[in-house]
């Protein structure tokens, strides 16, 4: 998912006065989750926290022997308040990067998923070519020809993101010269704008989207082809506080027990209906 410049500078001067962490045995735990980016992390009626990752936490948790707290907060303010020690994991389909990585620590994988652009289904920019298709990129690959189709396609439009992702960072680069930009807080913000109209695109995690399809009344619908690859890192991991590597190895140990019998592929079948399990 889900780094501007000025996150990343924020983000490293917020390490840069974190207290240094100390072993532990890593009975407790906090994880943050935002609560709002169904349905990889959602929060319920009740106030509880629910969807992929949640569940996913419980069965990491209890494998890695460490008592979980999860708590919600925003997320343009993860990495600094995990670095400031206001929680220990973040786990909000993060993907690992070698930017992040200059500021935090990761676990390995426990996701990997293509991102898209979506519109409404009678827009003009609907069924863009490729649509169906996935291509496959590297970070800072140009001169890819289905993505200078789709600079064609939607030259002048305003597209919609989800600020300080890793999606953001690929729209910029490679439409921010042809098209406006419109960063928001949260998915949700950038889909309701994008169902009334006010923007005439979005670009964000494809399972995200398939899920908010169903919120807008299915007036949504992908266009032009879905984007794979290590453009957005090896996938969604934990992440950790760089000195925090005994609680990295517990967490490492639970996903590959996870991920090798298949309850991984169990709950991401369940909650976005393909198996979005690492390669």
């Amino acid at each position: 998912m889900k780094f501007s410049a000025i996150l990343l500078s924020g983000v490293m001067a917020a390490a840069a006065f974190a207290a240094p962490a100390v072993a532990k045995d890593w009975k407790t735990a906090t994880i943050t989750l935002e609560g709002a980016y169904a349905p990889w992390n959602m929060t319920n009626a009740d106030g509880s926290l629910g969807g992929f990752e949640p569940e996913l936490a419980k069965v990491l948790c209890e494998r890695a022997k460490i008592d979980c707290k999860l708590v919600a907060s925003d997320w343009d303010g993860m990495i600094p308040a995990l670095n400031a020690g206001k929680f220990d994991v973040i786990m909000d389909a993060l993907s690992i990067t070698d930017e992040r990585k200059q500021v935090i620590g990761f676990t390995i994988p426990y996701a990997a998923t293509p991102a898209a652009f979506a519109t409404a289904k009678d827009s003009p920019l609907a069924n863009a070519a490729g649509t169906g298709s996935t291509i496959k990129m590297t970070p800072g690959q140009t001169g890819v020809k289905e993505i200078d189709v789709l600079k064609e396609a939607f030259k002048g439009k305003t597209i919609g993101i989800q600020a300080a992702t890793v999606y953001a960072k690929f729209v910029y680069d490679n439409f921010g010269s042809i098209a406006t930009i419109r960063e928001y807080k949260t998915g949700a913000d950038r889909d309701l704008d994008l169902q009334n109209g006010r923007i005439d695109l979005g670009f964000d995690d494809a399972v995200y989207f398939s899920n908010a399809f169903a919120s807008a009344n299915d007036t949504l619908a992908f266009t032009g082809p879905e984007i794979a690859g290590s453009i957005w890192g090896a996938g969604e991991g934990l992440g950790i506080r760089q000195a925090d590597t005994d609680l990295a190895d517990k967490f490492n140990a639970a996903i590959k027990s996870a991920l090798a019998d298949g309850t991984i592929k169990t709950l991401s079948m369940k909650w976005f209906k393909v198996d979005v399990s690492p390669e």
